[in-house]
């Protein structure tokens, strides 16, 4: 039997969920509301776990060209204190492939692949129940009909009011983002601060973590607990006063970690929401939720991992017994709540220690999760 299924959202998850089906023959329509792929920045850089991310990779026959994109290299882990004393400096084994990096950009390129992805088409309601199936209504007036409709479409999604009134709620903690390019020409000093991987700073209540990802281009992330209306505006035009706001923020720390504010040139405010640790919701025939639109949870690692697999997961479920739609969407319900709910947990109390009254915690976190 031939199903009408569409994905809302061309995140890791959507399309790993996409690509799956279409390995299997099934067709899906990915509904995105970008215009194009490339009409935003895609973030930054990925840690995809053997267990999670690439057995996703695994199940939709890509996980031989991600371990060529990918950076073993990256898994590399520097911690220091404010005075810039280095207290733990962990690199990967050569032939370590547990978490290897890889570029937004790159791997969304690569799920991309012969999908055929409707761009333009930001989905306003997704309504069930109706006499031709679930309804999806756009921005533009449209509306379309299918028997399925799987929400991957992130914190603030469009198709969780179908099947449960929770919205995210404010962690306590807001990270500010910024970047460095050509980090190795243009800032030496940085990079070797940085090396391979990535390089965490911890202080009370507060920590400075940048992230290579390829191409010299170098994440940096401002992390600090502050009441949320405290940074109303989420893209500060006037970059000089956000960059002397967070160096006062950070004032009394080595001035070689300073130096990753300090050379910023853009800065972008990101509050970090979560959904209850537990959040699950009565069935409902004909829609779903993966990934952040199920689970949102502190960015730890975990989220864009759990997607992955579960949009390979609920794509096989389907493929595999076509006959039972709403019987395969149950059960993946079910896996996908159990899991979700561990990870969520431990991301939880994984950012009460990194951003943490006392630093100690997430040194205790690093050596709990990677022994020196």
């Amino acid at each position: 039997m031939r199903h009408r299924i569409a994905v809302v959202g061309s995140g890791p998850g959507g399309l790993a969920f996409a690509r799956v089906l279409h390995r299997h023959g099934c067709s899906v329509a990915v509904l995105e509301r970008d215009p194009a792929p490339d009409v935003r920045p895609p973030g930054g850089t990925l840690d995809l776990h053997e267990g999670l991310g690439q057995l996703a990779l695994d199940k939709a026959g890509l996980l031989t060209e991600f371990q060529a994109l990918s950076r073993p290299e990256g898994q590399a882990m520097r911690i220091l204190d404010t005075g810039g004393t280095v207290l733990r400096d962990w690199r990967p084994r050569p032939d370590d492939r547990a978490n290897p990096e890889i570029d937004r950009g790159q791997l969304r390129d690569l799920l991309l692949g012969p999908l055929d992805v409707r761009w333009g088409r930001s989905v306003t309601q997704v309504v069930p129940g109706t006499r031709e199936g679930v309804a999806v209504r756009f921005a533009d007036g449209r509306q379309e009909t299918f028997d399925l409709v799987v929400g991957a479409d992130g914190a603030w999604s469009r198709t969780r009011p179908a099947v449960s009134s929770v919205t995210p709620h404010y962690t306590g903690v807001t990270c500010v983002e910024t970047f460095l390019d050509d980090v190795d020409t243009r800032h030496p000093d940085l990079a070797r601060l940085i090396g391979g991987g990535s390089v965490a700073v911890y202080g009370v209540n507060r920590a400075l973590v940048a992230q290579r990802n390829s191409g010299g281009h170098v994440k940096v992330y401002a992390q600090f607990r502050a009441p949320l209306d405290r940074h109303t505006n989420p893209e500060p035009a006037d970059v000089d006063a956000v960059r002397s706001s967070l160096l006062a923020l950070f004032d009394g720390w080595a001035a070689p970690v300073l130096g990753l504010l300090r050379h910023a040139t853009a800065f972008v405010h990101r509050p970090l929401y979560v959904l209850p640790v537990s959040h699950t919701w009565t069935h409902v025939p004909g829609v779903t939720l993966l990934g952040d639109a199920a689970h949102l949870m502190p960015p730890l690692g975990a989220g864009a991992n759990l997607a992955m697999l579960e949009g390979a997961e609920l794509a096989e479920s389907i493929a595999t017994s076509p006959e039972d739609l709403d019987q395969a969407v149950r059960a993946f319900e079910e896996r996908m709540w159990a899991r979700a709910g561990r990870w969520a947990k431990i991301t939880t109390a994984g950012l009460e220690r990194l951003v943490s009254p006392d630093p100690a915690e997430a040194l205790a976190l690093f050596d709990q999760v990677q022994p020196s």
